[in-house]
This record gives C-alpha cells, structure tokens and sequence, in this order.
C-alpha cells in the first residue's frame, strides 16, 4: 500500500499541514514527558552533598542512593511499550506525570535515607516510562513529512530539562545563601529542589487532557472515527484520510514482533548486529558523561570550589550541552552519524585527558592550582560539548535505524537495557572511585573514549541515506 501522506496531489513534496501550530503544541506537549526525564535526571546534582551530610552516610551508600533510580528507570522503559499498547498513549502519559508528583514531594519530605531511595524508585520508573512513550507518540502524531524533526522534540526536552533544573537549584542555593542545607520556609535548600519538581509534573498531566489519543492506539481498540478525526487535526487536509486509516491497519496487521529468540546468533549467544548495538549503548554511559549530570556539583566542591561557583557550572555545562545537542540536530543527515561519532569520540578523549591531568596536581589549601583548576574547568565543558554534538544524539539514531526491521523493537530493547546498566555502573562507582583517585577515575574515562574510535570504525556502518528496508 503506498503512503499518500508525504507528498502533494502534484507529487511533489507535502505542503505544511494546515494545522502545523496545533501538531507542534501536540508535539511540544508530549515532550513535556522528554523534560521531566531531564530534570529529574539532573536536579539530584544539587543534593548530593546535603544528603551526605544530612544522613551522614559515605560514598558507598551515596552512590546507590543516586544510582538506585536506575533501576526504577530499566523497569518503566521495560513495561511502559505492554501497558501503552492496553491502556493507550494518554494515560500512560498521566500514570508518568502522577509519578513524577509523587516523587517530587517524596523525595522532598524523606523520613530517613531508605524511604528517599524509594521515592528515587519511583522517580525513576516515571523517567523509563516517559523515555519510551513520549518519542512512541510523537511518531505516531507527527505527518510523516516533519516527523524527524518533530521527533527531535523529545531530545531537546530533555537536554532543556538538565539546563532548567541546575538554574533552579542554583536560585535555590541563592535565596539560601549559599547552603544546601540552608533554612527556607521550614525546609531545607535541598529539599527544595527535590520537591519544585512538582511544578512541571503537574503541567505535564494538565497537558495530556488537551491533546488527543495516538490514532494508532485508537485503531488498535477499534475506535476508527475517532482516529479518523485525530489525523484531520494532524495530516494535510488533501491526504485520503480513509486511505491513511487504511495504511496503519495495514502496517499493524503485518507487523513482525520480534522476540529476544530472534537475536540469537551462532556465536557469542547475539547476532553480530546486537552487539554493535550494545556496544554503541555501552560507549556511550562508559565515558563518564553521567558524572557531569549527577555529580558535577560535588565534584567541583572536592577540588576547592565554592558551593554557589559550582552550582554556577553546573548550569553553564548544561547550556553547553544544549548548544552541542543542536549542532548534532543540524549535522547527523548532512555529515552523516560514524563521522559526528568519530570527532566526538576523539574531542571528549582529549578532554578528559585534560581532566584527569588537572586532578592529578596536589591540592593547595583544599583548592586545585589556578592553571590545574582552569583546565579543568574549561576541559569538563568541552567534553560535555563534544558528547553532546555526537554521541548523546547519534547513538539513538543509530540504534532506530541499524538493525533489521525483523529484529528491531527486540535488539532496541537489549541495546537500551545496556545502557541503563552501563549508566548505573558509572553512577554508582564514581563516588567511590573520586575517593580513591579522582585523576585516575578520568584517566578510565579516557582510554573509554580512545578505545570507543576503533569500535566505531571496525564495527559500525553508516545509516545516512538508507532507508530502514536496506538494514536487512
């Protein structure tokens, strides 16, 4: 069956669907789910060190408190795909917003440090899910002649989400002069930026009652006028919306659901292609970038600098994330994915190079020496450039388009629980390694970053250009 969605009565490319500003709020909406999973990801930044001294634990515990949403995060993306496709997009959305409410003012108001580990649970399932949901529905809304670019809406969400919940931790820190464990209106500072979470988690479920059901889900349980009237507020008003209606029926009955059986291979239990994947995923958390999110202010804190300076940085490094997230928005279809991936791999290697130099000088007065503390400051930003303008972008797509259409809902989920593995690794050993030796911590970040430009070079190949049905 051919698509009449992506081109004119003339044949020629689409015009923009007449409600183009509606499928943007629809769009913008949706990846409302993107920011939350952003600043929940990155507000617990601004709490490490008041947790620490609050419940007077070491880095041990500390890190399985920070890391501990992790696995929250690897069960929400597991299941939220099975109770979408029952209870549909919307209230998958909702059930993500009440959880976020939940953990918001939870974690803001802990009896002690193992009830805040579960309400970091909690917090972490809503993340899985709305990392799952929040890019399913967009694609599924979007007219298929702006769905790249509309689906670009969840990445920059959540790189805005990071930038926002530093700012509001650093405001924060401000009005409390400069101490996390400062005094506002009964709570403490830190509990503040836990609990202002609530905020746009309640913005978030607001926004779902005013968009509309994914018409996929609504053909799936039989409702096909109702989908019908969804995709004449989304498509061009000269697509055949019987045709279209027509088309998803069609795809969704001939749909292959793969199962992890379909990944075996011959050798080493997963076909060679998984593999790829899970060493793309891998890659991608072994270099530390998590680090710069969960820890940014405490790390800065162990070298001398002052609480508000850090949080400052902290913010600056999430702006530069942004900045690096649009360049590789601009350039994966125009450069192509293995060459963005190259130079990312080669810039965040010389950076944190740089770091693990700067670390490794003796401290003077509990304060890095003004050159060492400068590089440092300066590599740590480049870094989180050079990720964010390759690899925090280029992985997914690499992942959505490299495997084979038999296999890929399967491999993606292999590759993606990798990833949440390999991400709490690094956000649970960090503590403890930075007390060991924080420059030789950067230095395993390092030979990470050198040894991922022969992985992409042997093993990876270009997508740009190929249509889906060329992967196999």
């Amino acid at each position: 069956m051919t698509s009449t969605a992506g081109v004119s009565p003339s044949g020629g490319p689409a015009a923009p669907p007449e409600h183009l500003g509606h499928v943007v709020f629809i769009t913008a909406a949706a990846a409302m789910g993107g920011f939350l999973f952003g600043y929940d990801s990155s507000v617990i930044n601004g709490a490490v060190e008041a947790i620490r001294s609050r419940y007077d634990i070491g880095a041990a515990a500390l890190a399985q408190v920070i890391a501990i949403a992790l696995i929250g995060c690897a069960i929400g993306a597991a299941t939220a795909g099975r109770i979408a496709d029952r209870i549909g997009r919307i209230r998958c959305m909702r059930i993500s917003a009440a959880l976020f409410t939940v953990s918001a003012v939870g974690s803001a108001l802990p009896f002690d440090i193992y009830d805040l580990a579960v309400w970091r649970i909690i917090g972490g399932f809503a993340i899985g899910m709305a990392s799952v949901i929040g890019p399913a529905y967009i694609a599924e809304v979007s007219p298929p002649a702006y769905r790249g670019r509309l689906g670009s809406f969840q990445q920059a969400a959540i790189v805005v989400g990071i930038a926002i919940s530093q700012l509001v931790n650093f405001g924060i820190l401000q009005l409390a002069d400069g101490e996390q464990r400062g005094e506002l209106l009964g709570l403490e500072a830190w509990q503040w930026m836990l609990g202002v979470m609530v905020v746009p988690a309640l913005l978030y479920g607001l926004l779902t009652l005013a968009i509309p059901e994914s018409p996929r889900y609504l053909i799936s349980v039989g409702r096909v006028d109702r989908a019908r009237k969804v995709l004449a507020e989304v498509e061009n008003k000269d697509v055949d919306l019987d045709a279209r209606v027509a088309e998803i029926d069609h795809a969704m009955r001939r749909e292959h659901k793969s199962t992890f059986k379909d990944l075996k291979g011959s050798r080493f239990y997963f076909l060679p292609i998984v593999w790829v994947g899970i060493g793309l995923s891998m890659f991608q958390q072994l270099v530390g970038i998590n680090v710069a999110f969960y820890y940014s202010a405490t790390l800065w804190q162990s070298v001398g600098i002052n609480p508000s300076s850090s949080f400052f940085y902290s913010f600056t490094t999430s702006i530069v994330n942004i900045i690096g997230t649009v360049i590789a928005m601009v350039l994966v279809d125009r450069v192509g994915r293995k060459p963005l991936a190259l130079v990312g791999s080669a810039g965040m290697a010389v950076a944190l190079a740089f770091e693990a130099w700067a670390f490794s000088a003796p401290l003077v007065n509990g304060k890095l020496p003004g050159t060492e503390g400068t590089v440092a400051l300066i590599a740590a930003h480049v870094f989180v450039l050079f990720f964010a303008l390759s690899w925090g972008v280029v992985v997914w797509v690499f992942l959505g388009e490299m495997f084979p259409n038999k296999i890929r809902a399967a491999a993606l989920g292999v590759a993606a629980s990798a990833q949440w593995i390999a991400n709490w690794v690094i956000t649970a050993s960090f503590p403890s390694l930075a007390e060991w030796n924080l420059s030789g911590t950067y230095v395993i970040y390092t030979c990470f970053a050198v040894l991922s430009i022969p992985f992409v070079l042997l093993f990876v190949k270009e997508t740009k250009g190929k249509s889906l049905e060329e992967m196999g």
